[in-house]
């Protein structure tokens, strides 16, 4: 049997540690258990091609015509709603884990786009959209003449 030596810091540092996590987690960044995609929400990647924006965004469960895309001034905002199948009584359940309702998106765009040129394509539950950039966020390409 060893003595071991007690270092009371290195136990309030975990202590310290451990009561930031729990503040982060519930004030900072709390988790939503009414979002149905979890505690960010809907997940999206943002990218910037030559000409474009290009948004994509995983909606598993629900159908092209449930969601709403809508963009305002630099605010592009994702709606939509997954519904529950009616088939199955809520008494025949053992769980239920996937989450059903309305959910909603909104990001801010890093550059100026020409939104009534946007295109949005949705196939095998993955939303993307295709937002041309405005002329003035376009890079303009500048020769230089030499003698």
């Amino acid at each position: 049997m060893s003595i071991v030596r007690w270092e009371p810091l290195s136990d309030l540092m975990s202590l310290r540690e451990a009561m930031d996590r729990l503040f982060e987690e519930s004030f900072v960044r709390p988790r939503s258990a009414l979002s149905p995609f979890g505690s960010m929400g809907l997940a999206l990647d943002v990218y910037e091609t030559g000409d474009a924006l290009v948004v994509t965004a995983d909606v598993p469960g629900v159908k092209a015509e449930d969601l709403d895309i809508s963009i305002t001034g630099d605010v592009l905002t994702i709606k939509g709603e997954t519904k529950m199948e009616d088939q199955v009584t809520r008494e025949n359940y053992y769980r239920q884990e996937r989450r059903y309702g309305v959910f909603s998106r909104s990001v801010t765009l890093p550059t100026p786009v020409n939104a009534d040129q946007a295109e949005a394509q949705f196939k095998d539950g993955v939303l993307t959209l295709t937002i041309p950039k405005a002329e003035e966020a376009k890079p303009k390409v500048i020769k230089v003449q030499g003698q």
